[in-house]
């Protein structure tokens, strides 16, 4: 009986530590609760490109990883070597000239365009203008996002 009974918390043990652990193995305390980020009270990070405001990466009720970063490009500064992305990808432009490249396309939008990248896209953004590039990234993992 106590065999049984040690068998049985080991069980709950081990499923209660896979619960809290995302795709990528990472301990995963809690989901994101519903949250405010206000701009003038967010973090701003300089970067050789520009600054970088990171908001959020955890997982949520639904979702394995939930990710949203907002990024200022200096003129003529982009966000770095095309690179392939294995998920899907939203990016918002709050202001500036971006120039966004994507599988061999490129495509210059302004404030208030939206860019959606699919999933196992090779991208890069640009600063395309004379003035900063503002703009936020929300991507996100399911089930189905495939893996590296």
């Amino acid at each position: 009986m106590k065999t049984l009974v040690c068998i049985a918390a080991f069980a709950i043990l081990c499923g209660n530590l896979m619960a809290q652990t995302n795709t990528a193995g990472a301990s995963v305390t809690a989901k994101m609760p519903t949250t405010i980020f206000d701009w003038e009270k967010m973090t701003v990070t300089p970067t050789t490109n520009g600054v970088r405001r990171a908001l959020f990466d955890s997982q949520t009720a639904t979702l394995d990883l939930l990710h949203c970063h907002i990024t200022t490009l200096n003129p003529g500064q982009n966000s770095g070597e095309p690179r392939l992305h294995l998920q899907e990808e939203v990016i918002i432009i709050k202001e500036g000239q971006v120039e966004a490249y994507y599988d061999g396309h490129t495509q210059t939008v302004g404030p208030g365009s939206v860019i959606f990248f699919a999933a196992n896209a090779t991208t890069r953004l640009r600063n395309a203008g004379t003035t900063p590039a503002t703009y936020t990234v929300v991507y996100f993992h399911t089930p189905l996002t495939p893996k590296k």
